[in-house]
């Protein structure tokens, strides 16, 4: 893909990623990161005992999983930098068990230019591997500078 080319490609599916485990560990570190320590992420006894009978991940750490996600699955040429412009719309419909895997579906829903590059306005939902509901849905902005 091309930031010419990204126009053309509004309302498809543009990519899907590859399976990324969501780790324990991750989930401990993303709470030291955040001081986000609630039982349900971090006390593994504890979470037996909720309706997840395991602990699971922040609905953050999931979004933040994006910029990961994407890097590789979203190939665009001829851009000098990509950022994160932010988000419309996210909701977390599921949770992400510790040990799951997760990946990300992304949609182009819009292109718009601005002088230095574009504004893509993506439709996102991440799977977790084996369940019936997505774990995340987002709009996601990511503003592409045109290579000088």
């Amino acid at each position: 893909m091309t930031l010419e080319s990204l126009a053309e490609l509004a309302g498809r599916e543009v990519a899907v990623t590859d399976w990324f485990a969501i780790t324990q560990d991750r989930i401990d570190r993303f709470a030291d990161a955040t001081e986000d320590r609630q039982w349900i992420h971090v006390d593994r006894a504890a979470a037996r005992e909720s309706p997840y009978r395991t602990t699971v991940a922040h609905g953050f750490l999931t979004l933040s999983m994006l910029s990961h996600l994407s890097r590789n699955a979203l190939r665009v040429e001829g851009v000098r930098m990509r950022v994160n412009y932010g988000l419309n719309k996210v909701r977390f419909p599921a949770p992400v068990r510790a040990g799951s895997k997760i990946r990300a579906r992304f949609t182009l829903q819009s292109v718009k230019n601005f002088d230095e590059g574009v504004d893509v306005t993506l439709a996102v939902t991440v799977e977790v591997e084996g369940a019936e509901k997505p774990c995340c849905v987002a709009e996601w902005i990511v503003r592409y500078y045109h290579a000088v």
